[in-house]
């Protein structure tokens, strides 16, 4: 049964098709050949006029039947195309489902945990205190994963509004880190921002959107006792880049362009251990394209950490 399966697999039925079509395109120009080589004898010994039978028209025939099948090919070839990034597709949205579900319910079921123990035990305050805190984490683990998908659904159908300012980058950066230090305690973060000052065109709750995603990034894709990241603030002539340098997992320089895709996560598309819902850095694209800018990616390989620089256009 799977030696028949195999027959059927989308790249050999279209590897099929295509022999299909050239051998009968190659079969037909044969055939007229031979026809014609049969013909042209026969005319030459009872002499009668070559001109009605082979006429320029025939060739025109020819020609627009050969460009038919190209066009028929090159059809085909698109259909292929397009099957197989739907088949990927489908493979990524069932790995960030799967991914995500376990990203909902590890933080409920821990809560469950910690309210079972509080109804069950009478517990000190200190002991409270503790389990209190562990539940704020989880919540805010919740409320982080379910503003995700509402952003993303807001930012996708062009349905977020919201007022473009002139704004100091560097004043945004620091505001950012001081206001959500709590978010951040087990990261060291280093600032390298110039003395003076960086004006932008910036949205404000995009911008903190996009510095909450590339610093969470950072930390998701870490294996290391302590992450680490390096904020730089690079000013030019006609773009200002924020490049995010961490001590992460890094990858592999292949996929530099395909981390940014919705739903992908490093590794194999159906790889169910992989971290992340995969669209952190895909919000981080959007964000940027908002704000007439880009986002690349620099990694040295697996294990080696990873860059992620951000290019705003200069105020002009």
């Amino acid at each position: 049964m799977k030696q028949m399966r195999w027959l059927f697999h989308p790249i050999l039925v279209f590897i099929f098709s295509v022999l299909a079509l050239m051998v009968s395109l190659s079969l037909y120009i044969y055939w007229y050949v031979e026809v014609s080589s049969g013909l042209r004898a026969v005319i030459e010994r009872f002499n009668i006029d070559a001109d009605p039978v082979f006429s320029v028209s025939t060739w025109v025939v020819i020609l627009v039947l050969s460009i038919l099948i190209g066009t028929i090919l090159l059809g085909i070839f698109i259909i292929f195309v397009f099957s197989q990034k739907t088949l990927q597709l489908y493979r990524l949205q069932n790995n960030f489902i799967s991914n995500f579900t376990h990203e909902l319910k590890t933080p409920v079921t821990s809560l469950q945990l910690y309210l079972q123990t509080f109804a069950k035990h009478e517990l000190p305050r200190a002991e409270q205190l503790k389990y209190i805190e562990y539940m704020l984490i989880d919540i805010n683990r919740l409320t982080s994963n379910i503003n995700q998908i509402l952003n993303l659904a807001r930012l996708e159908s062009k349905r977020y509004v919201g007022e473009f300012v002139v704004a100091d980058i560097r004043m945004g950066i620091n505001l950012f880190l001081e206001e959500n230090a709590h978010l951040f305690a087990s990261c060291r973060i280093r600032t390298h921002l110039p003395e003076e000052t960086v004006y932008c065109r910036l949205n404000k709750n995009l911008f903190e959107m996009l510095l909450m995603n590339l610093f969470t990034n950072a930390m998701t894709y870490n294996d290391s006792d302590t992450p680490e990241i390096d904020v730089f603030l690079e000013p030019g002539t006609k773009w200002i880049h924020i490049r995010c340098v961490d001590n992460g997992i890094g990858f592999d320089p292949k996929e530099r362009k395909k981390i940014f895709n919705k739903f992908y996560q490093i590794g194999r598309p159906d790889d169910m251990t992989a971290k992340g819902s995969g669209l952190g850095l895909y919000l981080i694209q959007i964000i940027a394209r908002l704000h007439k800018g880009k986002v690349t990616a620099e990694s040295q390989g697996p294990g080696k950490g990873a860059s992620f620089i951000v290019a705003l256009p200069v105020l002009t």
